[in-house]
């Protein structure tokens, strides 16, 4: 009798040590590299939760996410400079990827969300209850008030935060970049393009840059600085106060390319002259992608419907549909439009 008992039990052990290996081996674990945007990381996150829940049950795939949020700039040069492998790049300015990667690292890329140029603050912020979008210069020029933005040589919003205070001089006629980016850094005018110094300076407490945008939202969360040039998804993705800027230089409306062209950088980490013009988001597979199929499955739930509703619970516009360039992969052909 004991014997029978023993042998049931042994069975019964067999048998649920054999399913176990079964199941385990029906589902294979991949972990997808994402170097993007910092002004993507909250978008990115909730689409990362629902592109796992989604593999899970249609591709039988559990995945994991390695995501490194940096600058634009900083996160194309991770893979060109660096020699890292990333399976998505996403960038908050799509021209790095066909001026940096293009072709030696990807032959495509695809357009697919946009923003524009506020400036962000809280009631703790000097004269909070007074800026506006006819005065906000000279806000941030008064004495004791302290504004940031950040690394041009790193981030794009960096970059476009000095177009935006370049272009206002044209908008409203007075030296607004002298008064508040000369006076206070290297980075300076030339007659002809602003031009950022690979190592920039800052000369006084007045202004503070760090390497990406988001990196400056908890300093003014604290009260530690006034104010900042940030995206406006971003700062409604963190209950900030802000200001809308005129769309002649606010960098959100397509009609003001022209306009916004009078006004070029030259961003002395990559060597590039960029022109100012409309913010438009892109993104790309790099050729050595270590998971190149998943990492299709992954864009292609991007620019999809489901990508499109993430985005706009996150306060930030998307193209629709998408518009893709180059040797656009067959595998996202139904979800884009494709441009060249």
């Amino acid at each position: 009798m004991k014997k029978a008992v023993l042998i049931m039990i042994l069975t019964l052990l067999l048998s649920v040590v054999a399913a176990g290996c079964i199941n385990g081996s029906n589902e294979k674990e991949e972990t997808l590299i994402i170097f993007h945007a910092g002004s993507l990381s909250v978008p990115f996150k909730q689409l990362e939760d629902e592109f796992a829940k989604y593999a899970e049950e249609n591709l039988g795939v559990k995945v994991k996410f390695q995501d490194e949020a940096s600058g634009s700039v900083k996160a194309v040069r991770k893979v060109t400079d660096l020699g890292k492998k990333a399976d998505i790049v996403a960038v908050a300015d799509y021209t790095l990827i066909p001026q940096l990667m293009v072709p030696n690292y990807t032959d495509f890329y695809v357009l697919f969300a946009t923003n524009e140029i506020v400036i962000a603050f809280t009631e703790k912020s000097r004269y909070a209850d007074e800026i506006n979008p006819d005065n906000w210069y000279e806000i941030l020029a008064r004495p004791g008030v302290t504004f940031g933005f950040s690394d041009p040589n790193q981030d794009p919003c960096g970059y476009r935060s000095l177009m935006v205070m370049k272009l206002a001089d044209y908008y409203y006629g007075k030296p607004i970049f002298e008064a508040l980016v000369e006076k206070n850094t290297n980075i300076h005018y030339n007659g002809s393009l602003i031009v950022a110094p690979k190592e920039i300076q800052v000369k006084n407490d007045k202004v503070v840059i760090r390497p990406k945008e988001t990196d400056l939202t908890g300093l003014v969360e604290s009260g530690s600085l006034d104010y900042f040039f940030i995206y406006k998804s971003v700062a409604e993705q963190h209950g900030l106060k802000y200001i809308e800027l005129p769309e002649e230089i606010n960098l959100k409306d397509f009609k003001m390319a022209d306009y916004y062209g009078k006004v070029s950088i030259h961003i002395g980490s990559t060597g590039k002259v960029i022109k100012a013009k409309p913010i438009v988001y892109g993104v790309t597979v790099p050729k050595n992608a270590p998971h190149r199929e998943l990492a299709m499955e992954f864009l292609k739930f991007l620019l999809s419907e489901k990508g499109r509703d993430v985005f706009k619970a996150n306060h930030q516009d998307f193209i629709w549909p998408p518009i893709a360039f180059g040797n656009v992969p067959e595998e996202i052909k139904d979800e884009v439009k494709v441009e060249g």
